[in-house]
């Protein structure tokens, strides 16, 4: 049995967006995994503060960091285990690579896939999204429903 109704997924510069959508879930009464929340104590690469700055001077970091990093493992196994417990996939737009590769492997496990926000343009395998919410208050109102 699925751990969270949902698994949000994004990309660190859009924090904000983000908060606001995991916010929304759970005042829903709904559960989520999402990222934002991880703790990296401890970790050569930790993704810390909530400003701006702070963000870019983390993803800085980790974009340089060697794939084979312990902490881009790490992150990596304990993102991958959340998303196979949660039972749907929550992509927040914009996203970077990265989200959307992990909305190709919920897919791929036959989770139901949902994004919110306005994609850059019109994608084929968008096709794999079963909902696309034009923005926070569509998604709100579906929680709802």
């Amino acid at each position: 049995m699925p751990t969270n109704d949902f698994y949000i997924a994004g990309r660190w510069r859009n924090r904000d967006n983000i908060k606001a959508v995991l916010d929304a879930v759970r005042a829903s009464g709904r559960s989520a995994y999402c990222f934002i929340e991880n703790t990296y104590e401890n970790e050569e690469l930790p993704f810390t503060g909530t400003t701006p700055e702070d963000i870019e001077a983390s993803m800085q970091a980790t974009e340089v960091a060697s794939q084979d990093h312990p902490s881009i493992r790490k992150i990596f196994a304990d993102d991958l285990a959340a998303e196979r417990d949660a039972k749907n996939f929550l992509l927040v737009l914009p996203a970077g690579l990265a989200a959307h590769i992990e909305a190709g492997i919920a897919y791929g496990m036959g989770k139901k896939c949902y994004a919110v926000g306005q994609p850059e343009k019109t994608e084929t395998l968008y096709c794999i999204f079963d909902k696309m919410f034009p923005d926070l208050a569509a998604l709100e109102a579906w929680l709802r429903g």
